[in-house]
Order: C-alpha cells, then structure tokens, then sequence
C-alpha cells in the first residue's frame, strides 16, 4: 500500500539543488526512511535520473554495518560516484549510526580538551566535504534521539536544511480508512485514539494497535532519551513523562509539576529537574510547548504554558488508552495540524475590565490558539460540542474581546456543521473540514 505524504515529498522536492544537505528528522517511526527510499526515490526515478547515480545507504541495515565509521563511509560514498557524469544523489538512512573516528596520524594530547572534538573526522565532515560537490545532492534521515535539531545547527554551520517529518496528518490518514468506515465520526475518534504513526495505521484491528503503541512507547522511544542523557534513574523521566501526557492542553509550568511529583508521587525533584526532563521529551519529539501570550497586552506571560502530545495515539497507549477525552484529544490534534501547515502556536488569555454592580471586575478568557504565519494571525477556539446558545457565548467571549481585526475562527467537532460567519465576523467550521483542508481557515 502506498501511503502519500504529498506535502514532505514537496519540500524534499523543493531543495533539490539547493546546496544543503537535507536532514529529514522526526519522530522515530514516523515514515523518514519511507519518504527518502521510496516515495523520493520514485520521483527522481520518474523525473529521468538514472538509477545508478541514486546512491542508497542504510546504516541500520547489517549489509552497510561496515560504513558506521566516518571514513568508510565516505571512501564508500567516493568510489560509489567515481565516473559518474551529470547529477547524482546521496540517500543515507539513520546518520547518526556513522560513528566519528579519530585519524591515526592525530595526538590528542597535543590539543586543548576544548579543541579535541575538532581533531575527530565525523559524518558531519564526511556530508559538508559532498556538499562542495556541485553534481552531488545529499539526503540524509537521522533519529532524533541521537540528532538534535540544535546538533545540526551548529556541526553544520548553516549548511545544512532541516525537514520536519510528523506522523500521518488526517488528511493523509482519512484515504487509508475511508472504504471500510461506516461514518466520518468513526475515522476521526479512531485518529485521535491510536494516532498517525504509518505501522500503527495499517495494524489489522484496534487490540494490535494498543500494543505496537505501548511497546513503541517503552522499548524505542524512553530507551532513546535514558540512553542519550545517560539517566541512571527512570523514575524521573517516567514519571515527568505520565504527568505531561495526562494533563495535555492544560495550563501548567515546571514549578506546578514539580509540586504535584512530589506530593502525589513522593518523588522529590525541583523544578529545574522537571525543566530538564521536559527537554528531554521535547527534544526527542515527544511533546511541544505552546507558550502563553497576553493578545491585548502584546507580551508572553512566562510562567504558563500548555504541552501536548507529537502523536496522540502515543500518548493514550502511555496512559493505557485510559483518560480519553475527545475534547483535549481534538485541540491536541487541531495543534498539530498548525504547526504542520507551518504556524507558529501559542495559547491566548486576553484580560478585560467590565462593570458589575458599578464595580470594575478584571476577567480573564482563554484563546485555545493564537497562530502567526508571517503577519498573519488567526484565533481560534476549539469546542468538541457547542449544544446551545450559551456554551456559543462562551466559546465566542475572548474572541470578541481581543478588540483587534485580526481572523477570529471556532472549530467545533460537528462534523454536519456549515462553515459561516456570524454576526460577530467569527468564522466557524467543523474539525473534519478544517482537517482534509487548513488552508480552509484562511478563507473564513
């Protein structure tokens, strides 16, 4: 079965030539290897590039384990383009598996501590010294666990281009269920319980999903960050861990988390501890922070902040499929595709001064999302169910008083729902349209 991934596919498209290496990270099993050695590898093929000059290297296939050091690699990767006329293409799975080797005519002693790093021949070296090489385009995939975004940042120096891979969007996964689905509702509800990881989504039934998630969860991705930071104690990251999942979309800080370990749990840590453990789990791709932004005060508000989940199928299988409430599950999913369509997220208060009693009464109303592409900016408010007139009050409430211009939206989970605009200028639409279509927001 082919699964499209029509939007990553166009941006790998879209640097061909560009004189970056391309680095395609993401969470672990999110499709990266299916993107570059199949859906990429088809394009070029059809685009006329002879097979010969795409050069495929699988590291964590035991056929290329003797290219796991730096200079095999790339001695492998010269003689491979030897000859070869016109454009050719470097596809390399799992980068981070190429160990850096220390050349034997080097003296380490002879360099300040501070400087040994640089005396190592790395794959970093290894991909820049390619990408001298006009007629060659290098493609890289990477786990993040061992490949930070900020790693690359630096190793590279600017030569580098990062490409964000997710799990499945909606619209990618909608195709895949709509024939055997009795209802839209039913894709949906399946979507937000078991999420977008490709392998999960075409598990035969709903018992096999929980599981693959489950052992995912425990086995790849926790050991990944224990691993990586070198922790001697999972309590901590496990801990730090269930309490995030559990509380996604809601308003939190480490100091708020910190608290509630150790008087729910018992488990001492401060507050710097938890910060820490939050990177982790952000770093590996986990979890993201929306920050807090005051709308009529133009200012961050620091000292809140919502988190939610990269997969919400990850984060009900860590929960053991209990806690599943569509409500935070649809704003969680609803963020997700904001980012994914190239948004920057934050969250929204907007206070306001009214008259109760002849008395001036601060109120404070929250913003689901306040989202920036550019100068653009839309808000919108998230409601799994608006049943009456008065619940429409409050979803419409802060949005009627952020007393600007700016594009005001309600997604709501009526998926029978026609997108209009009331009396108001706010815009609504139902969570399925917005989905299959986010640019559908725009048009509002």
């Amino acid at each position: 079965m082919i699964i499209k991934r029509d939007k990553a596919l166009e941006k790998l498209i879209k640097s061909q030539g560009n004189g970056f290496v391309k680095i395609i990270t993401g969470i672990r099993r999110c499709g990266k290897s299916y993107l570059l050695f199949s859906l990429f590898r088809r394009h070029l093929l059809k685009s006329g590039v002879p097979a010969d000059h795409i050069i495929e290297i699988d590291l964590e296939n035991d056929k290329f384990a003797d290219l796991r050091r730096a200079d095999t690699l790339g001695e492998y990767i010269r003689s491979e383009l030897k000859g070869k006329k016109g454009k050719k293409y470097v596809l390399i799975d799992e980068i981070q598996l190429c160990k850096k080797i220390l050349p034997p005519d080097i003296d380490l002693s002879r360099f300040d501590p501070k400087d040994r790093h640089d005396c190592y021949l790395t794959f970093y070296s290894v991909l820049s010294g390619l990408k001298t090489k006009r007629d060659v385009d290098v493609y890289v995939t990477g786990s993040n666990s061992k490949l930070l975004s900020s790693d690359v940042a630096t190793e590279f120096r600017g030569r580098g281009q990062v490409i964000h891979l997710t799990p499945l969007s909606f619209a990618e996964y909608y195709p895949l269920k709509k024939k055997n689905a009795v209802h839209p509702l039913e894709i949906l509800q399946e979507y937000m319980l078991f999420g977008g990881l490709p392998e999960c989504v075409l598990a035969k039934d709903n018992l096999e999903r929980a599981n693959y998630l489950k052992d995912l969860y425990k086995t790849i991705y926790l050991k990944d960050i224990i691993n990586r930071y070198k922790l001697h104690d999972e309590t901590i990251i496990n801990a730090v861990t269930d309490i995030v999942m559990s509380s996604v979309g809601c308003l939190t800080n480490p100091n708020k988390l910190a608290n509630t370990l150790r008087s729910v749990s018992n488990i001492p840590c401060s507050r710097i501890t938890v910060t820490r453990h939050l990177g982790y789990l952000e770093n590996a791709f986990l979890i993201s922070k929306a920050a807090r932004f005051d709308v009529r005060g133009k200012r961050y508000v620091n000292h809140l902040s919502k988190y939610y989940a990269e997969d919400t199928g990850l984060r009900n299988a860590r929960m053991n499929l209990r806690q599943v409430e569509f409500t935070h599950l649809m704003e969680n999913v609803i963020y997700n595709e904001l980012r994914r369509n190239g948004y920057s997220v934050d969250v929204g208060v907007v206070n306001s001064e009214t008259s109760k009693e002849g008395k001036h009464v601060r109120t404070s109303s929250e913003i689901d999302f306040v989202v920036n592409r550019g100068y653009d900016r839309i808000y919108i408010q998230t409601a799994w169910r608006i049943p009456d007139e008065k619940k429409m009050e409050q979803e419409s409430f802060s949005l009627k008083n952020t007393n600007d211009s700016f594009r005001k939206v309600i997604i709501d989970g009526n998926i029978f729902s026609a997108k209009y605009i009331d009396t108001n200028g706010i815009g609504h639409i139902g969570v399925i349209d917005f989905l299959l279509d986010p640019s559908s927001i725009e048009k509002l």
